[in-house]
């Protein structure tokens, strides 16, 4: 019961921090001009480049973590500040025109070839929030096994987030301006609330130490 209740914490916060849905109109501006086949490559190749990112932080975070001599009861804390100030930013609707202001200034700077990896991959997909999470979630995760079930988690995420850049244009269409806010503001709670254990969390390991 205890790791069915930790793996759907893990899906829960991973889903949020990454936010699939809002992902898709970014993506619809990233790609303006593409054709559908080149849409479907950028999509792939930065799904792939996230998901290999976010598995290198779930099986290194916490060793990168203890090289530098910062306990997982001090990064918890911290990274649920940072996710609680993700979830401020949700609420009141700044981290998608954040992400708006990434994604015009990458059309400008970087070739169309290198979309995939900058910014999809980093930092819309695999973005500091996302990071933090899973680096967050592998603490709680037990040995080995622990972390192959992070990683599926992770690949059901990244999964999604795929699904959800195919069938971006529909999406937009589908969710439209009120549909979007009213998403994001729920998801938004969600993850304030999330944050909180984890700081709550990292309070009682630190003291327990």
């Amino acid at each position: 019961m205890a790791m069915t209740e930790t793996m759907i914490s893990a899906l829960t916060t991973l889903l949020v921090t990454v936010d699939p849905p809002g992902l898709a109109p970014l993506f619809l501006g990233l790609t303006q001009g593409m054709t559908r086949e080149q849409r479907q490559q950028v999509a792939i190749r930065g799904s792939v480049m996230g998901f290999a990112i976010l598995t290198v932080f779930a099986l290194f975070g916490a060793t990168i973590l203890g090289a530098l001599g910062i306990s997982m009861g001090a990064f918890r804390i911290a990274g649920g500040l940072m996710l609680f100030a993700i979830a401020f930013e949700m609420i009141f609707e700044k981290r998608n025109e954040r992400k708006e202001k990434t994604t015009g200034d990458a059309i400008t700077k970087d070739h169309i070839h290198n979309l995939a990896v900058f910014p999809l991959a980093i930092p819309l997909i695999a973005g500091p929030g996302a990071i933090s999470a899973t680096v967050l979630i592998s603490g709680t995760m037990d040995g080995w096994i622990g972390k192959l079930q992070l990683i599926a988690v992770i690949g059901v995420v990244l999964g999604l987030v795929l699904v959800s850049l195919y069938l971006a244009e529909r999406l937009n269409k589908f969710l439209g301006v009120t549909g979007r806010a009213l998403l994001t503001r729920l998801l938004g709670v969600l993850l304030a609330a999330l944050s909180v254990q984890f700081v709550v969390d990292g309070v009682k390991s630190a003291f327990a130490g």
